[in-house]
């Protein structure tokens, strides 16, 4: 049965894997960027300053993905002009969609700096990790702008099968981040010791040059010519900004449901103590990284989902999708086993702490169980989003995380009073909860697509 099973699917992993490796290295570029800062903070800086990452981490998140969820809106359109070989229209919603980035990353940078004066005094956090976390968040809110305008043309490039050079602009943003900010934080080559403030300086200046060179890189380089023939600003038009809004803003409340809950989570933690504060960064950081994985993946399944849809090529579409289930599954029980024998030893990635490496510990083996509902419910999110449908997985990912996550790990956490391991309990069970009603949304879109394709054809 499973020979049977690999050999139905074969040339699909092929595809999904060759497409969706650069990907992934490139989506966990967001990631290390906040896991590197943590890991020199923890090193150099100490827990109370890891906490302040911690903190600043669950705020700034709530934010940033709002903009990411925004600027995926061009990838499946991409994708699917493409698919059909309009390839003029690639110009026209590139032009747009770096009005839409810049102009959403303004009202961002805004909401961070309303957060750092007005919001994260009266969250009930330990005055001195809230001192060190505004000056870091004010950096991380400006590298937005440049961000953003990065994320557009990195989804421009994506949707069109061009994945190794935004891979390659992250790796290298992300070397020269650590190297900043080891710099900053230690206070080296006669720079005064900045602590956390460092690394949001760092963050700052790795994104103004990834935004310059991946710029540069799809205005001169040969493989976009035909794409941007019609490359004008003067073709930004109400229909096509409403296109990519009209996907692009449940993309971005999707993620802004299932990451607010986690950064809900860290709030919450938060009133615990710092300690068990800086645990669950640890923990949730090493987990971010995974799901990243996963991310990159969905991504790719995105991307071919919408350009099977372009060619109408239905029953490729659904298999390609099953396929990219397959390779999350395996990706995410790889890495369940590694939280799970590791769990003692990784948290000392980013702190010597023995009390914080404790408790970040007990929470890596729960992280390890739900490995597998995160995987396939961001893979079923990626695959919706390809074929255009977003509002019911919009609505399945608030029920999960803020209906039942959420309250969940409150309940068992605060008031049953099992601790951070009870919020992360709940936080589990709404990510099982998302994962199994994607899956059925999945499986019903795709039969009906095929259906009404061979009515048609009859």
């Amino acid at each position: 049965m499973l020979q049977s099973l690999y050999t139905k699917y074969k040339p699909y992993y092929k595809e999904n894997l060759t497409l969706a490796l650069p990907i992934v290295v490139s989506q966990l570029g967001h990631t290390l960027v906040h896991l590197a800062d943590g890991i020199i903070v923890g090193h150099f800086a100490g827990t109370v300053q890891l906490a302040a990452v911690s903190l600043v981490n669950s705020l700034f998140m709530l934010i940033l993905v709002l903009g990411l969820g925004i600027s995926y809106g061009l990838t499946p359109l991409i994708a699917q002009a493409n698919g059909s070989k309009n390839y003029k229209e690639c110009g026209k919603l590139l032009a747009n969609s770096l009005v839409i980035n810049f102009g959403f990353s303004i009202i961002l940078y805004a909401l961070v700096y309303g957060v750092s004066i007005s919001v994260i005094d009266h969250l009930g956090q330990s005055p001195d990790v809230v001192a060190y976390a505004k000056p870091y968040l004010n950096f991380l809110g400006f590298s937005i702008i440049p961000l953003m305008i990065f994320q557009a043309f990195k989804q421009f490039t994506e949707g069109l099968g061009f994945t190794k050079q935004a891979m390659m602009i992250s790796i290298w943003g992300n070397v020269i981040n650590v190297i900043f900010g080891i710099i900053f934080v230690k206070g080296m080559f006669g720079i005064a010791p900045m602590g956390v403030k460092g690394v949001g300086l760092s963050t700052l200046i790795d994104r103004v040059l990834m935004a310059l060179v991946m710029g540069i890189y799809v205005f001169r380089s040969k493989n976009f010519k035909i794409y941007l023939t019609e490359f004008k600003f003067a073709f930004i038009e109400k229909f096509r900004i409403n296109k990519i809004i009209k996907l692009g803003a449940p993309v971005a409340m999707q993620y802004s449901f299932e990451i607010s809950a986690f950064s809900g989570a860290g709030i919450i933690i938060g009133t615990i103590g710092k300690i068990e504060q800086a645990a669950h960064f640890t923990a949730l950081s090493l987990a971010a990284f995974t799901y990243m994985l996963a991310s990159g993946i969905a991504s790719a399944a995105t991307i071919k989902t919408g350009n099977n849809l372009g060619k109408k090529s239905f029953t490729d579409l659904r298999r390609s999708a099953i396929a990219s289930y397959h390779v999350v599954l395996v990706f995410m029980s790889a890495t369940a086993i590694l939280f799970i024998l590791a769990n003692n030893l990784l948290p000392y990635i980013f702190t010597n702490d023995v009390v914080v490496i404790n408790i970040a510990a007990q929470l890596l083996i729960i992280a390890g169980f739900f490995q597998l509902f995160d995987g396939t419910q961001v893979v079923g999110l990626g695959v919706l989003r390809g074929v255009g449908d977003v509002n019911i997985p919009t609505f399945i990912t608030f029920i999960s995380y803020w209906i039942i996550g959420i309250p969940l790990g409150y309940f068992l956490g605060i008031y049953l009073g099992v601790g951070v391991k009870g919020i992360w309990y709940g936080l589990t069970f709404g990510l099982l909860t998302a994962s199994i009603l994607l899956f059925y949304r999945f499986q019903q879109k795709t039969k009906m697509l095929i259906e009404e394709n061979a009515i048609k054809e009859i």
